[in-house]
């Protein structure tokens, strides 16, 4: 595996973490590789599941709604997925020089121990097709982008003399692409996760708008209005951006930027629903202090929902307490109604917004999932 070696030291993992760092992009280059197979097992699953009807009411939902029907036009529709994300590991290959070899040499070795891709890591990064990169995700971009680019846009700067901008936890990348599309900024953008490091490295390589459908919703049956809007599809990209101007950072925020020359060298620091995926809190907030020049600015909008394990758990008052004691000052203009209201709360003096921002909703479904985002504007002094 020497060549998978070398990539992730290209993206400029430390050597404590390497082992780490490739067990993680190999697992997710399998986890593409396997989609077709885990989601068909699930419908296998249903159509068990649908076998314990009794024959006469199984009858009944067949003539009036032809349930096997159903089944079989997920099936079909996890096939088309499928041709996807076998693209998505093509580019990868491609992009990174990895031999299809390799691969089939780690999937044939960690299948003989009886082990599973991750189903659920694979199908939340293909979503972030429509979160970022599809009209139908415009409802959930309005709601949080325009807060974050108005401030943006605000700042003094020019082609000939730019700002700085790091965004961490990237995702699929879109919001990095219309801070570059503001002009005026060398845009650096950051994230963790191999698997939505593969999403965003395909979408931003589509070369015609809306060329390609992806089934979103057939992995989840519930809150559906119709079938019809449980099967429907979802094109992308629905913007083609530059992505010569834009320098991707793949690998841990903390230990990524954790060269002293990087330190004091960003204008601006972006942080669009992250810092709650810190393990440490605490080494979050200190590398954004330490990554800022003097006078820079940290725009953070986004929730407060840990994952799991993480070693600390602030609210919103110890955050803002912590944040300034390491040297940053709050400032939110209550004047912008784009960015919410003040926080109410003890010790936050209107330090801090609420926004209510939707996430990773079904636009027609029946369930809506969203959250009292939290924004502020900090200055590093």
């Amino acid at each position: 595996m020497q060549l998978l070696c070398v990539f992730l030291l290209l993206l400029g993992c430390i050597a404590s973490a390497a082992d780490a760092q490739l067990e993680g992009w190999q697992l997710s280059l399998w986890g593409f590789s396997r989609y077709k197979e885990r989601n068909l097992a699930e419908v296998k699953r249903l159509r068990d599941l649908y076998k314990h009807v009794p024959k006469a009411q199984k009858a009944f939902v067949e003539k009036t709604v032809a349930y096997t029907r159903k089944l079989n036009t997920v099936e079909h529709l996890f096939e088309d997925n499928d041709k996807i994300a076998a693209d998505i590991v093509r580019h990868a290959l491609e992009f990174y020089e990895i031999p299809q070899t390799e691969l089939n040499e780690f999937i044939k070795d960690v299948e003989k121990e009886k082990k599973s891709p991750d189903r659920t890591s694979v199908v939340q990064a293909m979503k972030h097709f429509v979160r970022d990169w599809s009209e139908e995700g415009i409802i959930e971009r309005v709601d949080s982008f325009p807060c974050i680019l108005g401030h943006l846009a605000d700042m003094d700067r020019s082609e000939e003399r730019p700002l700085r901008v790091l965004a961490p936890g990237a995702g699929a990348g879109r919001l990095g692409y219309e801070i570059d599309a503001l002009g005026g900024f060398e845009v650096t953008l950051n994230e963790w996760s191999a698997y939505m490091n593969l999403v965003h490295r395909y979408a931003t390589q589509v070369p015609t708008p809306n060329s390609l459908t992806y089934y979103p919703y057939i992995d989840w049956w519930s809150h559906h209005a119709t079938t019809t809007e449980m099967q429907r599809g979802v094109t992308f990209p629905d913007w083609i951006p530059s992505v010569s101007r834009v320098v991707m950072v793949e690998g841990d925020f903390t230990t990524a930027f954790s060269d002293s020359s990087e330190s004091g060298t960003y204008d601006v620091l972006v942080t669009l629903f992250f810092i709650d995926t810190a393990r440490n809190l605490m080494s979050y907030l200190e590398t954004i202090h330490r990554l800022l020049k003097p006078g820079g600015t940290w725009i953070n909008l986004g929730p407060l929902l840990y994952g799991t394990g993480p070693w600390l758990q602030f609210s919103l008052d110890e955050i803002v307490a912590v944040s300034e004691g390491l040297g940053f000052e709050f400032i939110v203009d209550t004047e912008d109604g784009s960015c919410g209201k003040s926080t109410p709360g003890g010790g936050l003096d209107g330090k801090v917004k609420s926004l209510y921002v939707p996430y990773g909703q079904n636009a027609r479904g029946l369930s809506r999932n969203a959250y009292d985002a939290q924004f502020w504007r900090a200055t590093k002094v």
